[in-house]
């Protein structure tokens, strides 16, 4: 009973660590917002603890977050001397997580067999650029949150030597409880939306800014989107819960999957990963063992394509990767698509080598380009080939109906529907898949094991179901509208892709919006958004570096120039690749929001700007900073605060 009781006490400070995380939650390495700065400090103090744990010198060893599958792959190739391991699963919780802690020469002798976005330096059409470690194997975005509950768990462990394994005789709720029940239940449609967006986790929270402290705005939400109240009680309470009622749930969020993507569980499996990035390395590695004997494979990509939607096509062995072209609105070429696959599977005009792979994006995460899957399902099996759907951008924002428009494979994310607590899914048609079954049954159990993140994701598309598709797509529409429209009052701004509300493909647009400054550097203008209005947005290439140089107009002449000097100048590379700024919008923002985006960014285009700065914004360049502004310095102030208040420890006694 007594063990129960500081179980109790221990669960209940994990979970206030964990909220106080999400209150300021963003993705990581990839922001200057204030919520990106605040969450890459925490990951990477998370590392610092896994360390501390394992009472391993910080100098000496490097953490590496894994998942269940891929950490088998790794510990193949390091010695049993050389790594030490740390799972969520053997201290009893749910979170599907290994951290691996070994020294950075032995995790230099790992070969890639994971690849995606995140974890390059550069890439261009026929070369890449990988991180440093830990980040070279960290593809797509890391499961944060639980990294962070991961750390603080461990952290209780260590002080009241014990774990979060439950009592055989504790009380369970209900899958229903867990899924189906809420305090927002009477509310639907436009209701619902703002109604939930009042519980917004951390809505309201000040932020420093110049001028005393402001609401954060986060306009990053194509990176990832923060989460709300209910969607964090399904997490919180299936951390809690038995291994028998945690299972149920997996089956029952497979069930919504199903329901809400109007894919039949007898026609597609389920499969959750950690994220999209490895939903589409697992289609990609069952593909390979699809392809014919006597035939050269050749996947068909395009120029909008995401890195984890075109890495792992890039790296199957004995098959080759070609790229669609795209319109400048952003939208992919369908008639070329189309001679591209009779050239080479109707017409044979390149001898044994056919095309099997058709894999695009849904909706591109830097123009906001919400393609025609139908008129592409139709063209690819036309010419006999698979569809696979990158759908990281699309799920979100728009109603997908998998039969109707005939989705081979289908790949998407929950940190970016809501639910930022590391699961990803893979919908594929069950007659696909080739993996045998032992090799299938460690690709669902290694995914399975994040119940609370499947629980989260679970709830997230039943609160977008109640919604309705159409009201937040209508929504998003609306921001949109007023966003391009005011940009397009400002003469210093150039915007990528569709750029105005009266252009019949409009509807097509969802809420991205890519854009640069012609008098001011892109990593300057994000840098002001945060300090002199709280907004945090993203700049720089997005994990799509090859759209980037297509929309910069960049010769091959400087892709390759920038290649040679980010492996030479590693620390230097945000600084000589060329990039652009993107705003990105979820339903928690609103029009007010906007606006006041729209009166910063003018005030930021009317400042007087230095030759130097000019010079740089010309060439798209980020620019480096010398000297850091009394905003910064109150910035990472409030960041150290929040450091000590997420990983702080009590006594539970």
């Amino acid at each position: 009973m007594e063990s129960e009781i500081v179980r109790s006490k221990a669960l209940t400070e994990l979970e206030r660590s964990v909220y106080v995380a999400l209150e300021t939650y963003s993705n990581v390495h990839r922001g200057t917002g204030y919520n990106s700065m605040v969450t890459t400090a925490l990951y990477e103090k998370a590392r610092e603890i896994i360390l501390e744990y394992l009472n391993l010198d910080k100098d000496k060893y490097v953490v590496v977050f894994t998942t269940p599958l891929r950490s088998k792959r790794f510990l193949k190739k390091l010695k049993k001397t050389s790594f030490h391991i740390v799972s969520s699963k053997k201290i009893g919780l749910p979170l599907g997580i290994r951290a691996i802690a070994a020294k950075e020469k032995d995790f230099k002798k790992v070969a890639l067999y994971h690849t995606g976005g995140g974890m390059i330096s550069h890439v261009a059409a026929k070369a890449v650029v990988w991180a440093e470690i830990p980040e070279k194997f960290e593809a797509g975005t890391p499961n944060i949150i639980n990294v962070i509950a991961f750390a603080k768990a461990l952290l209780i462990i260590k002080h009241i030597a014990n774990d979060f394994t439950k009592e055989q005789n504790s009380r369970n709720l209900s899958l229903e409880k867990i899924l189906y029940t809420d305090n927002l239940l009477k509310y639907t449609g436009i209701d619902l939306l703002l109604k939930l967006r009042d519980q917004l986790v951390g809505y309201g929270l000040l932020i420093p800014i110049v001028e005393g402290k402001k609401p954060y705005v986060n306009f990053d939400n194509a990176a990832s989107t923060p989460t709300f109240q209910p969607i964090w009680d399904a997490f919180r309470q299936t951390l809690n819960q038995s291994r028998e009622i945690q299972q149920k749930i997996v089956q029952e969020v497979k069930k919504i999957c199903a329901d809400f993507l109007q894919a039949p569980l007898d026609l597609y499996e389920t499969i959750f990963t950690s994220n999209t990035t490895e939903a589409i390395n697992i289609a990609a590695q069952n593909a390979f063992l699809t392809f014919e004997e006597n035939i050269k494979p050749v996947i068909l990509n395009t120029k909008l394509e995401h890195h984890s939607n075109e890495l792992p096509w890039r790296f199957i062995p004995g098959a080759s990767l070609i790229r669609n072209p795209i319109h400048n609105d952003g939208f992919i070429h369908l008639r070329k698509l189309e001679r591209l696959l009779q050239d080479y599977n109707e017409k044979h005009k390149h001898g044994k080598k056919r095309i099997k792979i058709v894999a695009v994006c849904g909706a591109s995460n830097v123009l906001g380009s919400f393609n025609n899957l139908k008129a592409i399902s139709r063209i690819t099996h036309k010419y006999g080939a698979h569809l696979l759907v990158d759908a990281a951008q699309l799920v979100g924002h728009r109603r997908v109906k998998l039969t109707e428009i005939v989705i081979d494979y289908f790949a998407f994310s929950s940190h970016k529907l809501y639910a930022p607590f590391g699961t990803g899914v893979l919908m594929a048609k069950k007659k696909l898949l080739k993996f045998n079954q032992s090799e299938l049954k460690a690709i669902k159990l290694s995914g399975e094991e994040n119940a609370a993140g499947i629980a989260a994701m679970g709830k997230a598309l039943l609160l977008l179901k109640r919604i309705g598709m159409n009201i937040v797509e209508n929504y998003e529409r609306k921001l949109t509208k007023i966003a391009l429209e005011g940009l397009n009052t400002i003469k210093d701004i150039e915007i990528f892709g569709l750029q105005h509300t009266q252009s019949p493909k409009f509807n097509r647009k969802g809420g991205i919006i890519a854009f640069s400054m012609k008098k001011v550097p892109h990593n300057l203008v994000a840098k002001e958004l945060t300090e002199e209005g709280g907004i945090g947005i993203r700049n720089g290439c997005f994990c799509a570096h090859i759209l980037i140089q297509q929309l910069l107009k960049v010769n091959a002449f400087r892709t390759y120039g920038s290649i040679l000097l980010a492996m030479l100048l590693p620390e230097m590379t945000d600084m000589i690749l060329p990039g652009i700024i993107r705003m990105s919008f979820g339903i928690e923002n609103n029009e007010k929001e906007v606006k006041h985006f729209i009166q910063i960014l003018k005030q930021i285009s009317n400042k007087p700007r230095t030759l130097g700065q000019k010079t740089v914004a010309r060439f798209h360049n980020g620019v480096l900073f010398s000297r850091k502004t009394k905003t910064q310095f109150k910035i990472e102030k409030s960041i150290e605060k929040l450091i000590k208040k997420v990983f702080f420890f009590p006594n539970l006694d």
